[in-house]
Parts: structure tokens; C-alpha cells; sequence
């Protein structure tokens, strides 16, 4: 078979002599027209335009319609209210899985991240903490790290290290200062 013929055989198997196919190449502009006013969106209008083609394309070769300008505009409003129908359920389907999976407050998203600069400052901030607190002296830098990182009271510390409460306090305050000398901005 020669591609000439192949072509057009599949052309006539499209449906194009069919009496609504014409009457939709006919009309053509004007549901774009009319479907841009419903929808304010020209290149939504050319979407459903473009589907409404392939919807008369598929019909049956031999389905005779009595008014096919009628119909088509039919078939045109269906289809802009299925699509609409379909955006408002993926919007209400998208609105179930943030109310699920984002906390709110107040109706508003609430974002459990800090910001991309601030968590660069934090873990910047930490890591001058942790060297400041690595400089210590042993003693001074064992009882701040038991007491205030790890959360023994300075009962349990002074037990921890061997040494009176009051040694454990003195540590500590030594240690305050010298982090807020070290530290400070």
C-alpha cells in the first residue's frame, strides 16, 4: 500500500466527513469565544476546544446528529464543567493533604523549618558554642557540660566530679563568664 493512501484512509477513519466533525471545524473559533468568556482563560478554552475535537472525532462514523451546532455547544459547556469539577476536587483533595501533614494555626500554615539564612546562623552559632565550651579548662568545662547540656542538678554534678556543690557552682559561673566574653558579638 502506498503511504498516500495509508494517510488517507486514516484520515476518513477520524471521522472528518462526519456531519458533526464539519460543523465543529465550522464552529471551531467561535467555542473558543464562547468558552473563554466562561472561563477567562484563552488557552483553557483552546484545552477544552482541543478535547471537545477529539471527543466528536471518536464518535461513531455513522451517529447522525439532527442540530450539530447545539450539540457541540452541549458537549462544549460539559466539558468546561467536568474540568471545573476536577480542579475543585484536586484543590480540595491538595487542601486535605496540608491540613494533614502541616500543622496550622489560625487557618495559616505554620512551617516547622526555620528559614534557610537562620539555620545557617544557628548551626554556625552552635559550632562557636561547642568550640568555646571545648576550651575550657577540664574541670570548669566537665561540670558546664554535665549541669547545663546534659541536665544533672549540681548535686549531681558535684557527686559526678568528685568535688563540694559549691566547687560545682563556682565552675559554672566561671564558665558563664567566659562563654559570654567569647561569644559576645
Amino acid at each position: 500500500m502506498e503511504p498516500s493512501v495509508a494517510s488517507s484512509e486514516s484520515s476518513n477513519r477520524a471521522g472528518d466527513d462526519s456531519p458533526l466533525v464539519r460543523a465543529f471545524l465550522d464552529k471551531r473559533q467561535n467555542l473558543i469565544l464562547f468558552l473563554a468568556a466562561r472561563t477567562r482563560s484563552m488557552s483553557l478554552a483552546e484545552d477544552l476546544v482541543q478535547d471537545l475535537y477529539l471527543k466528536v472525532a471518536a464518535m461513531e462514523p455513522g451517529t447522525e446528529v439532527r442540530s450539530p451546532g447545539p450539540l457541540l455547544y452541549r458537549m462544549a459547556a460539559n466539558l468546561m464543567v467536568d474540568q471545573a469539577r476536577s480542579r475543585q476536587r484536586t484543590q480540595r483533595r491538595e487542601n486535605e493533604w496540608r491540613s494533614d501533614t502541616r500543622p496550622t494555626l489560625g487557618g495559616e500554615d505554620v512551617v516547622d523549618e526555620p528559614a534557610a539564612d537562620q539555620a545557617i546562623v544557628s548551626r554556625e552559632r552552635t559550632r562557636q558554642l561547642a568550640d568555646a565550651v571545648a576550651a575550657l579548662p577540664p574541670q570548669m568545662g566537665r561540670a558546664f557540660r554535665l549541669n547545663k547540656l546534659e541536665g544533672l542538678t549540681q548535686a549531681r554534678t558535684a557527686e559526678a566530679m568528685g568535688v563540694s556543690r559549691k566547687m560545682v557552682e563556682q565552675h559554672i559561673q566561671a564558665a558563664m563568664k567566659a562563654l559570654t566574653r567569647r561569644l559576645a558579638p
